[in-house]
């Protein structure tokens, strides 16, 4: 059985790349980062789940973004509320954070490297994905050709993918995909700023793209309280 390190936040995104590495027959070896998020819903939620989808094995990394700010989600900025769909479209968010996704990629890079395992899974996604231009198809493929130059491995003659099985699909698409994997959506945590008691705010834009998935699946988001 192959080896696959999946990048694994517990949102509902990384949750059905997950899943999709599962089906395709991978041994799964989850990586999630405690990064200086304002909230632990995800990082609780990410231990779930790996437990919950049979992973061989869960790491959650420290890595203080939070110490260079400037993104919603690390510093004192308020998250967005209510934004339209075209809102959404127009622009990079505040909810961006400087270099996530390299730095996320890196580490995984780094310990998909240890343990021979030369494929990575990334739930980025290129439509429903909120501006982020970590998020974006050639920025993944300049990664893959980054990790292949730069690893004792790849020098070697071996060769890492990074996997991006959500890149072109809606959120609807999503969400049925995993829904025919069996993953339970009510595992899942996708919320940019959630309520004290743990439930999401339904407002953030992360929120509003889950709701809209569901909405065009036809299915009541099990998060919901509408």
């Amino acid at each position: 059985m192959k080896k696959a390190v999946i990048l694994l936040s517990g949102g509902l995104d990384s949750t059905t790349c997950l899943a999709i590495a599962r089906a395709q027959g991978f041994q799964c070896f989850t990586l999630s980062f405690d990064y200086g998020q304002r909230h632990r819903q995800e990082l609780e939620k990410s231990i779930l789940i790996s437990q919950k989808l049979k992973a061989h094995a869960h790491k959650v990394v420290k890595v203080d973004l939070s110490s260079f700010g400037q993104s919603a989600l690390t510093d004192n900025i308020d998250v967005p509320k209510g934004r339209s769909h075209k809102e959404m479209g127009e622009g990079i968010p505040i909810t961006y954070v400087p270099a996530r996704n390299t730095v996320f990629l890196s580490l995984a890079l780094a310990w998909a490297e240890a343990l021979e395992a030369y494929d990575i899974f990334i739930g980025v996604n290129a439509l429903d994905y909120s501006g982020y231009p970590d998020c974006r198809g050639e920025y993944i493929d300049a990664f893959e050709k980054m990790a292949n130059l730069a690893t004792k491995k790849g020098v070697e003659g071996k060769r890492f993918t990074i996997h991006t099985p959500l890149l072109h699909m809606t959120k609807a698409e999503i969400i049925k995909k995993g829904l025919s994997l069996k993953v339970d959506y009510s595992l899942t945590h996708s919320c940019y700023d959630p309520r004290q008691n743990g439930s999401p705010c339904e407002f953030c834009d992360s929120c509003l793209l889950r709701q809209k998935g569901f909405e065009e699946v036809g299915i009541k988001d099990p998060l919901s309280f509408k």
